[in-house]
């Protein structure tokens, strides 16, 4: 009789996985991953499979972190002004706590065929709509969540080729003031 798989090891496993994959990127072996979780190559086939679905696993795990983070970034806060609430989700996203997500699914977005996450691109695009909408919704614009996601999305990528910080935060203070042209901001 075969051993059953413990979820709570599992779980532990993949934790594991995904702060290196955050920390480091994704490796190219399993070695990394099995020493980062304490465990041999073995046990990760075992718990996952492959390599493929370990790798499938932790992009799923990094993106629930992310989304978690991203979205209360971007969520409504009745007490501030959403421009502020946008200018800080931005210095988040493009600074130390956004960046290990900009890594590890910038080479994902690279993955012309997508196969380990069909649907990424597609799904990457629009989860950010609905907080966007609801915060522009204060500013009476909630018609421009579209823009202002395709230009953060934009600038992003534009960081990570280019690492060109100052040109960047530019250009996001003009999405700001296109937004909301009124508000006065820190650094404007």
């Amino acid at each position: 009789m075969g051993r059953r798989v413990q979820p709570e090891i599992r779980t532990g496993i993949l934790d594991a996985c995904t702060d290196l994959a955050l920390r480091d990127g994704l490796p190219d072996r399993l070695e990394p991953f099995a020493e980062a979780a304490g465990v041999s190559t073995r046990m990760l086939l075992y718990h996952f499979g492959s390599r493929d679905e370990l790798l499938r696993a932790v992009l799923h795990r990094a993106r629930a972190r992310q989304l978690a983070l991203f979205t209360d970034l971007l969520r409504l806060q009745p007490e501030r002004p959403y421009p502020e609430v946008l200018e800080h989700a931005w210095l988040a996203m493009r600074g130390p706590d956004g960046e290990p997500y900009l890594r590890v699914f910038g080479r994902l977005r690279q993955d012309a065929e997508q196969r380990l996450w069909p649907g990424f691109a597609r799904l990457a695009t629009t989860d950010w709509l609905g907080p966007l909408e609801e915060g522009l919704a204060t500013l009476g614009r909630p018609e421009l969540a579209t823009l202002a996601l395709a230009v953060i999305r934009g600038l992003l990528m534009d960081l990570e080729a280019t690492g060109d910080v100052d040109r960047v935060d530019l250009a996001f203070r003009e999405l700001l003031d296109a937004v909301a042209p009124t508000v006065r901001r820190d650094g404007a």
